[in-house]
Protein backbone atom coordinates (compact mmCIF):
# COMPACT_ATOMS: atom_id res chain seq x y z
CA UNK A 1 0.00 0.00 0.00
CA UNK A 2 1.24 3.59 -1.51
CA UNK A 3 0.33 6.90 0.72
CA UNK A 4 -1.76 7.78 -2.02
CA UNK A 5 -4.33 4.67 -1.31
CA UNK A 6 -4.41 6.06 2.59
CA UNK A 7 -5.31 9.65 0.99
CA UNK A 8 -7.47 8.00 -1.19
CA UNK A 9 -9.72 6.94 2.17
CA UNK A 10 -9.37 9.84 4.35
CA UNK A 11 -10.02 12.46 1.71
CA UNK A 12 -6.76 13.98 -0.57
CA UNK A 13 -8.68 17.27 -1.19
CA UNK A 14 -11.59 18.95 1.55
CA UNK A 15 -12.08 21.30 3.59
CA UNK A 16 -9.05 19.66 5.77
CA UNK A 17 -6.98 20.57 2.68
CA UNK A 18 -8.46 24.10 2.31
CA UNK A 19 -7.96 25.06 5.73
CA UNK A 20 -4.34 24.04 5.99
CA UNK A 21 -3.87 25.93 2.79
CA UNK A 22 -5.46 28.94 4.51
CA UNK A 23 -3.58 28.86 7.66
CA UNK A 24 -0.36 28.22 5.36
CA UNK A 25 -1.63 31.93 3.56
CA UNK A 26 0.46 34.17 6.02
CA UNK A 27 3.84 32.88 5.36
CA UNK A 28 2.86 33.68 1.92
CA UNK A 29 1.78 36.65 2.43
CA UNK A 30 5.06 38.06 4.33
CA UNK A 31 7.51 36.69 2.21
CA UNK A 32 7.58 39.11 -0.69
CA UNK A 33 6.84 42.08 2.21
CA UNK A 34 10.31 41.52 3.24
CA UNK A 35 12.24 40.19 0.03
CA UNK A 36 10.94 43.26 -1.87
CA UNK A 37 11.09 45.32 1.16
CA UNK A 38 14.32 47.50 -0.16
CA UNK A 39 12.04 48.90 -3.33
CA UNK A 40 10.80 51.53 -0.17
CA UNK A 41 13.57 50.55 3.20
CA UNK A 42 16.96 50.79 0.86
CA UNK A 43 14.99 54.13 -1.81
CA UNK A 44 17.72 56.94 -2.72
CA UNK A 45 15.40 60.21 -2.98
CA UNK A 46 16.67 63.18 -4.71
CA UNK A 47 19.48 64.56 -2.83
CA UNK A 48 22.60 67.44 -2.54
CA UNK A 49 25.15 68.51 -0.77
CA UNK A 50 24.19 70.28 2.81
CA UNK A 51 25.57 73.63 2.49
CA UNK A 52 25.56 76.13 4.99
CA UNK A 53 24.40 79.51 4.78
CA UNK A 54 21.43 78.44 2.28
CA UNK A 55 18.71 80.68 3.12
CA UNK A 56 15.24 78.61 4.27
CA UNK A 57 13.25 81.12 2.40
CA UNK A 58 15.73 82.17 -0.14
CA UNK A 59 13.57 83.84 -3.15
CA UNK A 60 16.49 82.45 -6.14
CA UNK A 61 17.62 79.47 -4.82
CA UNK A 62 17.44 77.65 -7.82
CA UNK A 63 20.26 80.39 -8.77
CA UNK A 64 22.01 80.04 -5.42
CA UNK A 65 22.44 76.64 -6.37
CA UNK A 66 23.67 76.73 -9.49
CA UNK A 67 26.57 79.13 -8.04
CA UNK A 68 27.40 76.11 -5.02
CA UNK A 69 27.06 73.32 -6.94
CA UNK A 70 28.88 71.90 -10.28
CA UNK A 71 26.61 69.99 -13.54
CA UNK A 72 26.63 66.38 -14.38
CA UNK A 73 27.60 65.77 -18.16
CA UNK A 74 23.85 65.15 -18.50
CA UNK A 75 22.95 68.72 -17.30
CA UNK A 76 21.59 68.11 -13.96
CA UNK A 77 23.13 69.41 -10.52
CA UNK A 78 25.48 67.15 -8.86
CA UNK A 79 24.44 64.95 -5.96
CA UNK A 80 27.34 64.20 -4.57
CA UNK A 81 29.59 67.43 -4.93
CA UNK A 82 30.09 71.24 -4.47
CA UNK A 83 32.32 73.93 -4.96
CA UNK A 84 34.70 75.14 -2.14
CA UNK A 85 33.81 78.76 -2.61
CA UNK A 86 30.78 79.57 -4.94
CA UNK A 87 31.31 80.76 -8.22
CA UNK A 88 30.09 83.65 -10.77
CA UNK A 89 27.09 82.02 -12.74
CA UNK A 90 26.94 80.94 -15.88
CA UNK A 91 28.01 77.35 -14.23
CA UNK A 92 30.45 75.02 -15.69
CA UNK A 93 29.91 71.32 -15.40
CA UNK A 94 31.81 68.70 -14.54
CA UNK A 95 34.23 67.86 -16.97
CA UNK A 96 33.92 70.92 -19.26
CA UNK A 97 37.37 71.14 -21.87
CA UNK A 98 38.26 67.68 -20.74
CA UNK A 99 39.69 68.86 -17.25
CA UNK A 100 38.15 69.71 -13.65
CA UNK A 101 37.21 73.00 -13.48
CA UNK A 102 39.11 73.00 -10.31
CA UNK A 103 41.98 72.63 -11.95
CA UNK A 104 41.50 75.94 -13.88
CA UNK A 105 43.08 79.45 -12.96
CA UNK A 106 40.77 81.42 -11.21
CA UNK A 107 37.91 78.81 -10.90
CA UNK A 108 36.44 77.30 -7.47
CA UNK A 109 37.68 73.67 -6.78
CA UNK A 110 35.15 70.89 -7.24
CA UNK A 111 34.81 68.73 -3.81
CA UNK A 112 32.63 65.93 -2.02
CA UNK A 113 30.40 66.76 0.52
CA UNK A 114 31.83 67.65 3.67
CA UNK A 115 28.61 67.69 5.72
CA UNK A 116 26.52 65.15 4.90
CA UNK A 117 23.23 66.09 2.52
CA UNK A 118 19.81 67.46 1.86
CA UNK A 119 17.01 65.19 1.06
CA UNK A 120 13.75 65.54 -1.10
CA UNK A 121 11.64 64.04 1.87
CA UNK A 122 8.05 64.57 -0.14
CA UNK A 123 8.12 61.08 -0.92
CA UNK A 124 10.10 59.37 1.98
CA UNK A 125 10.20 60.47 5.05
CA UNK A 126 13.32 58.20 6.06
CA UNK A 127 15.12 55.47 4.31
CA UNK A 128 18.10 53.51 5.00
CA UNK A 129 19.94 55.75 2.42
CA UNK A 130 18.77 58.88 4.09
CA UNK A 131 19.27 57.63 7.76
CA UNK A 132 21.66 60.44 9.01
CA UNK A 133 24.73 58.97 11.20
CA UNK A 134 24.66 60.22 14.77
CA UNK A 135 28.88 59.79 14.42
CA UNK A 136 31.10 58.90 11.98
CA UNK A 137 31.42 55.37 12.67
CA UNK A 138 28.08 54.30 12.24
CA UNK A 139 28.42 54.94 8.92
CA UNK A 140 24.74 55.40 6.99
CA UNK A 141 23.98 58.34 4.22
CA UNK A 142 24.33 55.33 2.12
CA UNK A 143 24.58 57.56 -1.21
CA UNK A 144 27.26 59.09 -3.64
CA UNK A 145 30.50 56.74 -2.08
CA UNK A 146 28.40 54.76 -0.07
CA UNK A 147 25.83 53.50 -2.66
CA UNK A 148 27.19 50.76 -2.83
CA UNK A 149 26.25 49.60 0.45
CA UNK A 150 23.19 50.30 -0.08
CA UNK A 151 23.02 47.56 -2.59
CA UNK A 152 24.60 45.25 -0.38
CA UNK A 153 21.75 45.09 2.15
CA UNK A 154 19.80 43.08 -0.55
CA UNK A 155 22.87 41.00 -1.52
CA UNK A 156 23.54 40.45 3.11
CA UNK A 157 19.46 39.95 2.85
CA UNK A 158 19.48 36.96 0.48
CA UNK A 159 22.96 35.51 1.49
CA UNK A 160 21.12 35.03 4.94
CA UNK A 161 18.41 33.50 2.89
CA UNK A 162 21.02 31.26 0.90
CA UNK A 163 22.51 29.96 4.47
CA UNK A 164 19.01 29.38 5.92
CA UNK A 165 17.43 27.49 2.94
CA UNK A 166 20.29 24.67 3.46
CA UNK A 167 19.78 24.50 7.37
CA UNK A 168 15.55 24.52 7.41
CA UNK A 169 16.04 21.86 4.03
CA UNK A 170 18.32 19.61 5.92
CA UNK A 171 16.42 19.90 9.48
CA UNK A 172 13.09 20.07 8.34
CA UNK A 173 13.47 16.31 7.03
CA UNK A 174 15.40 15.52 9.87
CA UNK A 175 13.23 17.20 12.71
CA UNK A 176 9.84 17.40 11.11
CA UNK A 177 7.91 20.38 8.80
CA UNK A 178 5.56 22.08 11.76
CA UNK A 179 8.22 22.22 14.25
CA UNK A 180 10.87 23.50 12.31
CA UNK A 181 8.12 26.06 11.07
CA UNK A 182 7.72 27.59 14.23
CA UNK A 183 11.73 28.37 14.73
CA UNK A 184 11.38 30.33 11.77
CA UNK A 185 8.28 32.41 12.57
CA UNK A 186 9.71 33.18 16.40
CA UNK A 187 13.58 33.63 14.95
CA UNK A 188 11.73 36.40 12.28
CA UNK A 189 9.78 38.26 14.68
CA UNK A 190 12.94 38.85 16.83
CA UNK A 191 14.89 39.47 14.61
CA UNK A 192 12.53 41.92 12.59
CA UNK A 193 12.30 43.87 15.90
CA UNK A 194 15.49 44.47 16.60
CA UNK A 195 16.60 45.33 13.09
CA UNK A 196 14.31 47.89 13.09
CA UNK A 197 16.26 49.25 16.42
CA UNK A 198 18.95 49.10 14.58
CA UNK A 199 21.22 52.26 15.52
CA UNK A 200 24.11 51.63 12.80
CA UNK A 201 24.41 50.28 9.49
CA UNK A 202 27.02 47.12 10.66
CA UNK A 203 23.91 46.60 12.73
CA UNK A 204 21.44 46.34 10.23
CA UNK A 205 23.27 44.70 7.67
CA UNK A 206 23.62 41.98 11.13
CA UNK A 207 19.97 41.53 11.80
CA UNK A 208 18.92 41.56 8.40
CA UNK A 209 21.09 38.75 7.13
CA UNK A 210 19.63 36.93 10.11
CA UNK A 211 16.20 37.73 9.04
CA UNK A 212 16.77 36.10 5.81
CA UNK A 213 18.26 33.11 7.27
CA UNK A 214 14.94 32.86 9.61
CA UNK A 215 12.31 33.68 6.51
CA UNK A 216 14.16 30.89 4.45
CA UNK A 217 12.02 28.23 6.92
CA UNK A 218 8.71 29.77 4.79
CA UNK A 219 10.40 29.54 1.57
CA UNK A 220 11.20 26.04 2.00
CA UNK A 221 8.65 24.07 4.35
CA UNK A 222 5.33 25.97 3.32
CA UNK A 223 4.93 24.53 -0.36
CA UNK A 224 5.68 20.50 0.60
CA UNK A 225 3.90 20.92 3.69
CA UNK A 226 1.15 21.58 1.46
CA UNK A 227 1.87 19.29 -1.33
CA UNK A 228 1.86 16.40 1.29
CA UNK A 229 -1.72 16.50 2.14
CA UNK A 230 -2.91 16.61 -1.72
CA UNK A 231 -3.34 13.54 -4.29
CA UNK A 232 -2.39 13.64 -7.61
CA UNK A 233 -5.03 15.27 -9.08
CA UNK A 234 -5.64 18.48 -6.89
CA UNK A 235 -1.97 19.76 -6.38
CA UNK A 236 -1.64 22.09 -9.28
CA UNK A 237 -4.85 24.10 -8.17
CA UNK A 238 -3.81 24.27 -4.67
CA UNK A 239 -0.12 24.90 -5.74
CA UNK A 240 -1.31 27.59 -7.87
CA UNK A 241 -3.92 28.45 -5.93
CA UNK A 242 -1.59 29.37 -2.58
CA UNK A 243 1.18 30.91 -5.17
CA UNK A 244 -2.28 33.76 -5.14
CA UNK A 245 -1.27 34.79 -1.35
CA UNK A 246 2.48 35.77 -2.74
CA UNK A 247 0.75 38.51 -5.33
CA UNK A 248 -1.49 39.73 -2.14
CA UNK A 249 1.82 40.09 -0.02
CA UNK A 250 3.19 42.01 -3.61
CA UNK A 251 0.33 44.16 -4.12
CA UNK A 252 -0.25 44.69 -0.42
CA UNK A 253 3.91 45.85 0.10
CA UNK A 254 2.43 48.68 -2.34
CA UNK A 255 -0.05 49.94 0.03
CA UNK A 256 1.87 49.63 3.06
CA UNK A 257 4.82 51.04 1.55
CA UNK A 258 2.57 54.08 0.32
CA UNK A 259 0.99 54.30 4.19
CA UNK A 260 4.42 54.45 6.07
CA UNK A 261 6.93 56.88 5.04
CA UNK A 262 9.71 55.83 7.72
CA UNK A 263 11.74 52.72 7.17
CA UNK A 264 11.99 51.66 10.77
CA UNK A 265 7.70 51.83 10.71
CA UNK A 266 7.83 49.69 7.62
CA UNK A 267 9.88 47.35 9.39
CA UNK A 268 7.83 46.92 12.34
CA UNK A 269 4.51 46.40 10.01
CA UNK A 270 5.90 43.27 7.65
CA UNK A 271 7.52 41.88 11.22
CA UNK A 272 4.53 41.85 13.57
CA UNK A 273 2.51 39.35 11.22
CA UNK A 274 4.65 36.84 12.92
CA UNK A 275 2.98 36.95 16.29
CA UNK A 276 -0.54 35.56 15.17
CA UNK A 277 1.25 33.53 12.59
CA UNK A 278 2.84 31.26 15.81
CA UNK A 279 -0.41 31.32 16.92
CA UNK A 280 -2.06 29.88 13.94
CA UNK A 281 0.58 26.93 14.07
CA UNK A 282 -1.71 25.04 16.67
CA UNK A 283 -3.90 23.80 13.79
CA UNK A 284 -1.09 23.11 11.46
CA UNK A 285 -0.79 19.99 11.01
CA UNK A 286 2.32 17.27 10.48
CA UNK A 287 2.99 16.12 7.21
CA UNK A 288 1.83 12.11 7.54
CA UNK A 289 4.00 11.62 4.78
CA UNK A 290 6.72 12.21 6.62
CA UNK A 291 5.64 11.00 10.26
CA UNK A 292 5.48 7.66 8.31
CA UNK A 293 9.04 7.78 6.82
CA UNK A 294 10.39 7.98 10.07
CA UNK A 295 8.00 5.35 11.54
CA UNK A 296 6.34 7.52 13.94
CA UNK A 297 2.79 5.57 13.15
CA UNK A 298 0.92 6.85 16.13
CA UNK A 299 0.98 10.56 15.02
CA UNK A 300 0.58 9.77 11.85
CA UNK A 301 -2.61 7.82 11.98
CA UNK A 302 -4.26 10.69 14.44
CA UNK A 303 -4.03 13.39 11.73
CA UNK A 304 -5.06 10.86 9.41
CA UNK A 305 -7.86 10.35 11.64
CA UNK A 306 -8.66 13.78 11.55
CA UNK A 307 -8.40 14.21 7.65
CA UNK A 308 -11.17 11.95 7.20
CA UNK A 309 -13.42 13.46 10.07
CA UNK A 310 -13.09 17.20 8.71
CA UNK A 311 -13.53 15.51 5.27
CA UNK A 312 -16.64 13.77 6.10
CA UNK A 313 -14.94 10.33 5.14
CA UNK A 314 -16.51 7.25 7.47
CA UNK A 315 -13.43 5.96 7.86
CA UNK A 316 -13.02 4.07 11.07
CA UNK A 317 -9.85 2.93 13.36
CA UNK A 318 -10.53 -0.81 12.01
CA UNK A 319 -10.59 0.71 8.16
CA UNK A 320 -7.32 2.89 8.87
CA UNK A 321 -5.38 0.18 11.39
CA UNK A 322 -2.12 0.39 12.71
CA UNK A 323 -1.27 -2.56 11.00
CA UNK A 324 -1.95 -1.09 7.33
CA UNK A 325 -0.08 1.96 8.15
CA UNK A 326 2.70 0.32 10.07
CA UNK A 327 3.21 -1.87 6.33
CA UNK A 328 3.41 1.97 4.72
CA UNK A 329 5.76 2.72 7.07
CA UNK A 330 7.84 -0.33 6.66
CA UNK A 331 7.77 0.43 2.89
CA UNK A 332 8.78 4.16 2.98
CA UNK A 333 11.07 4.45 6.82
CA UNK A 334 14.08 5.72 6.03
CA UNK A 335 16.91 4.17 6.91
CA UNK A 336 19.06 6.49 8.00
CA UNK A 337 19.07 10.50 8.14
CA UNK A 338 18.96 12.53 5.09
CA UNK A 339 21.75 14.45 3.99
CA UNK A 340 22.65 16.62 0.83
CA UNK A 341 24.88 14.26 -0.27
CA UNK A 342 22.06 11.54 -1.11
CA UNK A 343 20.97 14.10 -3.99
CA UNK A 344 23.73 13.12 -5.79
CA UNK A 345 24.40 9.86 -5.12
CA UNK A 346 22.22 7.92 -7.91
CA UNK A 347 22.63 9.25 -11.58
CA UNK A 348 18.30 10.38 -12.01
CA UNK A 349 18.80 12.35 -8.13
CA UNK A 350 22.05 14.01 -9.24
CA UNK A 351 20.74 15.03 -13.08
CA UNK A 352 17.84 16.31 -11.33
CA UNK A 353 19.43 18.18 -8.61
CA UNK A 354 21.77 19.61 -10.95
CA UNK A 355 19.32 20.98 -13.28
CA UNK A 356 17.19 22.60 -10.77
CA UNK A 357 19.82 24.10 -9.64
CA UNK A 358 20.96 25.89 -12.87
CA UNK A 359 16.96 26.34 -13.37
CA UNK A 360 16.24 28.02 -9.87
CA UNK A 361 19.23 30.51 -10.05
CA UNK A 362 17.76 31.94 -13.58
CA UNK A 363 14.44 32.09 -11.94
CA UNK A 364 15.46 34.07 -8.87
CA UNK A 365 18.03 35.81 -11.00
CA UNK A 366 16.20 37.50 -13.12
CA UNK A 367 12.72 38.00 -11.23
CA UNK A 368 14.73 39.59 -8.20
CA UNK A 369 16.88 41.51 -11.02
CA UNK A 370 13.54 43.25 -12.44
CA UNK A 371 11.26 43.52 -9.30
CA UNK A 372 14.14 45.32 -7.01
CA UNK A 373 14.81 47.97 -10.16
CA UNK A 374 11.63 49.96 -10.53
CA UNK A 375 13.01 53.19 -11.87
CA UNK A 376 12.88 54.43 -15.16
CA UNK A 377 9.40 53.08 -15.83
CA UNK A 378 7.72 56.70 -16.18
CA UNK A 379 5.47 55.90 -12.74
CA UNK A 380 6.77 56.52 -8.88
CA UNK A 381 7.25 53.72 -6.93
CA UNK A 382 4.11 52.62 -5.28
CA UNK A 383 2.41 53.24 -8.79
CA UNK A 384 5.23 50.48 -9.86
CA UNK A 385 4.94 48.18 -7.21
CA UNK A 386 1.04 48.46 -7.56
CA UNK A 387 1.34 47.21 -10.84
CA UNK A 388 3.88 44.59 -11.08
CA UNK A 389 1.46 42.96 -8.20
CA UNK A 390 -1.60 43.15 -10.73
CA UNK A 391 0.48 41.63 -13.38
CA UNK A 392 1.06 38.53 -11.03
CA UNK A 393 -2.85 37.47 -11.15
CA UNK A 394 -2.95 37.04 -15.13
CA UNK A 395 0.47 35.29 -14.55
CA UNK A 396 -0.96 32.51 -12.00
CA UNK A 397 -4.11 32.22 -14.44
CA UNK A 398 -1.53 31.36 -17.34
CA UNK A 399 0.46 28.81 -14.90
CA UNK A 400 -2.61 26.81 -13.88
CA UNK A 401 -4.19 26.23 -17.57
CA UNK A 402 -0.71 25.91 -19.03
CA UNK A 403 0.97 23.11 -16.03
CA UNK A 404 -2.77 21.30 -17.05
CA UNK A 405 -2.21 21.13 -20.54
CA UNK A 406 1.45 21.74 -21.41
CA UNK A 407 2.78 20.35 -18.59
CA UNK A 408 5.53 21.29 -15.87
CA UNK A 409 8.31 21.29 -18.14
CA UNK A 410 7.07 23.14 -20.94
CA UNK A 411 5.81 25.93 -19.14
CA UNK A 412 8.99 26.31 -17.07
CA UNK A 413 11.21 26.54 -19.84
CA UNK A 414 8.10 28.67 -21.67
CA UNK A 415 7.49 31.39 -19.11
CA UNK A 416 11.68 31.50 -18.23
CA UNK A 417 11.92 31.93 -22.42
CA UNK A 418 9.06 34.75 -21.96
CA UNK A 419 11.05 36.94 -19.72
CA UNK A 420 14.75 36.51 -21.75
CA UNK A 421 12.39 37.99 -24.54
CA UNK A 422 11.44 40.54 -23.05
CA UNK A 423 14.97 41.36 -21.32
CA UNK A 424 15.67 41.59 -24.45
CA UNK A 425 13.54 43.49 -26.23
CA UNK A 426 13.98 46.38 -23.34
CA UNK A 427 17.59 46.50 -25.02
CA UNK A 428 15.81 47.96 -28.08
CA UNK A 429 13.96 50.25 -26.80
CA UNK A 430 14.94 53.84 -26.39
CA UNK A 431 14.36 56.14 -23.63
CA UNK A 432 11.68 58.23 -25.68
CA UNK A 433 9.83 55.12 -26.22
CA UNK A 434 9.07 55.62 -22.30
CA UNK A 435 5.55 53.38 -22.96
CA UNK A 436 7.21 50.31 -24.74
CA UNK A 437 9.54 50.02 -22.17
CA UNK A 438 7.04 50.13 -18.97
CA UNK A 439 4.75 47.33 -21.15
CA UNK A 440 7.89 44.90 -21.55
CA UNK A 441 9.14 45.63 -18.23
CA UNK A 442 5.31 44.52 -16.89
CA UNK A 443 5.22 41.33 -19.30
CA UNK A 444 8.48 40.18 -17.95
CA UNK A 445 7.31 40.47 -14.57
CA UNK A 446 4.45 38.45 -15.71
CA UNK A 447 6.31 35.79 -16.76
CA UNK A 448 9.14 35.97 -14.13
CA UNK A 449 6.44 35.18 -11.65
CA UNK A 450 5.05 32.24 -13.44
CA UNK A 451 8.23 30.58 -13.92
CA UNK A 452 8.58 31.00 -9.88
CA UNK A 453 5.25 29.75 -9.38
CA UNK A 454 6.24 26.99 -11.70
CA UNK A 455 9.46 26.33 -10.21
CA UNK A 456 7.73 25.61 -6.59
CA UNK A 457 5.32 22.85 -7.89
CA UNK A 458 7.62 21.45 -10.19
CA UNK A 459 10.46 21.05 -8.40
CA UNK A 460 8.26 19.48 -5.08
CA UNK A 461 7.08 16.81 -7.56
CA UNK A 462 10.28 15.80 -8.23
CA UNK A 463 12.38 15.13 -5.26
CA UNK A 464 10.87 12.15 -2.96
CA UNK A 465 9.16 12.50 0.41
CA UNK A 466 12.56 11.41 2.44
CA UNK A 467 14.06 14.05 0.63
CA UNK A 468 11.93 16.88 -0.85
CA UNK A 469 12.54 19.38 1.99
CA UNK A 470 16.67 18.81 1.43
CA UNK A 471 16.41 18.84 -2.25
CA UNK A 472 14.07 22.32 -2.09
CA UNK A 473 16.81 23.23 0.69
CA UNK A 474 19.68 22.93 -2.29
CA UNK A 475 17.69 24.76 -5.09
CA UNK A 476 16.66 27.27 -3.00
CA UNK A 477 20.17 27.72 -1.64
CA UNK A 478 21.22 28.18 -5.12
CA UNK A 479 18.37 30.27 -6.17
CA UNK A 480 19.03 32.61 -3.25
CA UNK A 481 22.64 32.90 -4.74
CA UNK A 482 21.05 34.57 -7.54
CA UNK A 483 18.86 36.62 -5.88
CA UNK A 484 21.86 38.42 -3.77
CA UNK A 485 23.90 38.64 -6.87
CA UNK A 486 21.29 40.53 -9.03
CA UNK A 487 21.07 43.88 -6.90
CA UNK A 488 24.83 43.37 -7.55
CA UNK A 489 24.36 43.21 -11.03
CA UNK A 490 22.53 46.45 -11.53
CA UNK A 491 25.87 48.21 -10.60
CA UNK A 492 26.90 47.12 -14.25
CA UNK A 493 25.64 49.81 -15.49
CA UNK A 494 29.07 51.66 -14.79
CA UNK A 495 30.71 49.25 -17.44
CA UNK A 496 27.99 49.17 -20.18
CA UNK A 497 24.45 51.12 -19.41
CA UNK A 498 22.69 47.85 -21.02
CA UNK A 499 25.04 45.14 -19.55
CA UNK A 500 22.87 44.64 -16.72
CA UNK A 501 19.44 44.02 -18.61
CA UNK A 502 21.97 41.21 -21.15
CA UNK A 503 22.85 39.38 -18.04
CA UNK A 504 19.22 39.15 -16.77
CA UNK A 505 18.07 38.10 -20.51
CA UNK A 506 20.99 35.75 -20.87
CA UNK A 507 20.91 33.79 -17.37
CA UNK A 508 17.32 33.48 -17.80
CA UNK A 509 17.37 32.51 -21.29
CA UNK A 510 20.11 29.17 -20.22
CA UNK A 511 17.70 28.55 -17.11
CA UNK A 512 14.78 27.41 -19.62
CA UNK A 513 16.91 25.59 -21.67
CA UNK A 514 18.21 23.61 -18.89
CA UNK A 515 14.49 22.82 -17.51
CA UNK A 516 13.60 21.01 -20.65
CA UNK A 517 15.97 18.54 -19.94
CA UNK A 518 13.95 17.42 -16.54
CA UNK A 519 11.35 14.90 -16.22
CA UNK A 520 8.21 16.04 -16.70
CA UNK A 521 5.74 15.66 -13.61
CA UNK A 522 2.08 16.05 -14.94
CA UNK A 523 -0.51 13.47 -13.49
CA UNK A 524 2.37 11.69 -11.76
CA UNK A 525 2.26 10.49 -7.85
CA UNK A 526 4.93 11.95 -5.69
CA UNK A 527 7.76 9.92 -5.40
CA UNK A 528 7.94 8.75 -1.67
CA UNK A 529 11.89 6.88 -1.85
CA UNK A 530 15.25 7.82 -3.50
CA UNK A 531 14.57 3.82 -5.57
CA UNK A 532 10.65 5.38 -6.86
CA UNK A 533 13.09 8.22 -8.79
CA UNK A 534 15.46 5.92 -10.15
CA UNK A 535 12.54 3.28 -10.87
CA UNK A 536 10.31 5.97 -12.53
CA UNK A 537 13.55 6.56 -14.85
CA UNK A 538 13.78 3.60 -16.01
CA UNK A 539 10.42 2.66 -16.72
CA UNK A 540 10.47 6.07 -18.65
CA UNK A 541 13.67 4.35 -20.67
CA UNK A 542 12.04 1.73 -21.40
CA UNK A 543 8.75 3.52 -22.42
CA UNK A 544 10.89 5.40 -25.35
CA UNK A 545 12.60 2.38 -25.94
CA UNK A 546 9.86 0.33 -27.12
CA UNK A 547 8.65 2.30 -29.72
CA UNK A 548 12.51 2.04 -31.48
CA UNK A 549 12.62 -1.61 -31.00
CA UNK A 550 8.46 -2.38 -33.01
CA UNK A 551 10.07 -0.21 -35.79
CA UNK A 552 13.15 -2.35 -36.10
CA UNK A 553 11.22 -5.74 -35.82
Amino acid sequence: MRFEELLDQVGGFGPFQLWNVALLALPRVLLPMNFLLPIFLAAVPAHRCALPGAPANFSHQDAWLEAHLPREPDGTLSSCLYFNHSQALPNTTLWGAGQSPGLLEGEPSIMPCPQGWEYDRSEFSSTIATEAPPCLSLQWDLVCEQKGLNKATSTFFFAGVLVGAVAFGYLSDRFGRRRLLLVAYVSSLVLGLVSAASVSYIMFVITRTLTGTALAGFTIIVMPLELEWLDVEHRTVAGVLSSTFWTGGVTLLALVGYLIRDWRWLLLAVTLPCAPGILSLWWVPESARWLLTQGRVEEAHRYLLRCARINGRPVGEDSLSREALSKVAAREQVVRRPSYLDLFRTPRLRHISLCCMVMWFGVNFSYYGLSLDVSGLGLNVYQTQLLFGAVEVPSKLLVYLSVRHAGRRLTQAGTLLGAALAFGARLLVTSEMGSWSTALAVMGKGFCEAAFTTAYLFTSELYPTVLRQTGMGLTALVGRLGGSLAPLAALLDGVWLSLPMLTYGGIALLAACTALLLPETKQAQLPETIQDVERSALSRLQEEEMPMKQIQN
